[in-house]
């Protein structure tokens, strides 16, 4: 890789499991990273394990659904690190979330599922967009693979990842006169704190149905981050980057 170093990285959602493994992935290549969460406790232990392994962080409090918090976050790392290079929208509901058809989902949990992963990435690139250094800053959005696998019984997450790959498209198009990339990490099914109460055994995580034989490991997930993140990815925008063991094709 050819990451520049001490660039400022924003990660939403970093009080756990995926974001924080994207915060500290992007801080021990030597990146300031901003980890900001609704759960501040969470976004501040992640800032303290970074900094524990000798990296630069700072914690805030945001809730993505709200312009006001979103526009505070931008305030925030403006003057925490000036200029902003790398936007990792990840934050998202998906752990608390109850398996069952379509027809029975709850509007309001429609509702609150749609305006955390969805909206919630739209206002804080919103927000950071006067603070996106240009040209080569990037956005990553994180989607997912079951967009692809029309994963059953989770419409409504199903549906809100979706929505961010189209948007993901939107936003690459409409950045692309500033020389900012915006691009969609797709992962499946991986091992967090959020997921393991999701699974029984081997086959309900489709081990046996990739190409890969194992487990995805929020380490494979990273990678992929830290390359869409990376200069060596600056011709590349729009995209959605598929990080599933090769389930999808199979």
């Amino acid at each position: 890789m050819t990451a520049s170093r001490g660039r400022t990285v924003i990660v939403t959602g970093a009080a756990g499991g995926l974001g924080r493994a994207f915060a500290q992935g992007f801080a021990l290549q030597g990146d300031q990273v901003i980890a900001a969460d609704i759960d501040e406790d969470g976004a501040r232990e992640t800032v303290r394990l970074i900094e524990q392994a000798g990296g630069t962080a700072a914690a805030t409090a945001v809730d993505v659904t709200n312009d006001a918090s979103t526009r505070n976050l931008a305030r925030f790392a403006a003057a925490a690190f000036g200029q902003v290079d790398v936007l990792v929208n990840n934050a998202a509901i998906y752990a608390g979330l109850t398996r069952q058809p379509f027809d029975r989902i709850e509007p309001d949990e429609w509702d609150r599922v749609m305006a955390v992963n969805v909206k919630g990435s739209w206002l804080c690139t919103v927000a950071l967009l006067p603070h996106l250094r240009s040209p080569g800053a990037k956005v990553v959005n994180v989607a997912s693979a079951t967009v692809l696998s029309g994963s059953p019984l989770w419409m409504h997450y199903v549906a809100s990842k979706g929505a961010v790959i189209a948007m993901t498209r939107v936003m690459a198009r409409e950045l692309g006169d500033r020389g900012v990339t915006c691009n969609a990490l797709a992962p499946g099914f991986t091992l967090t704190e959020a997921s393991y109460g999701l699974i029984e055994d081997a086959a309900a995580y489709g081990i046996e149905r990739g190409a890969l034989k194992r487990a995805c490991e929020p380490a494979d997930i990273v990678g992929a981050a830290l390359f869409l993140a990376d200069s060596s990815s600056s011709y590349i925008t729009g995209q959605t980057l598929v990080v599933d063991g090769g389930k999808q094709f199979l």
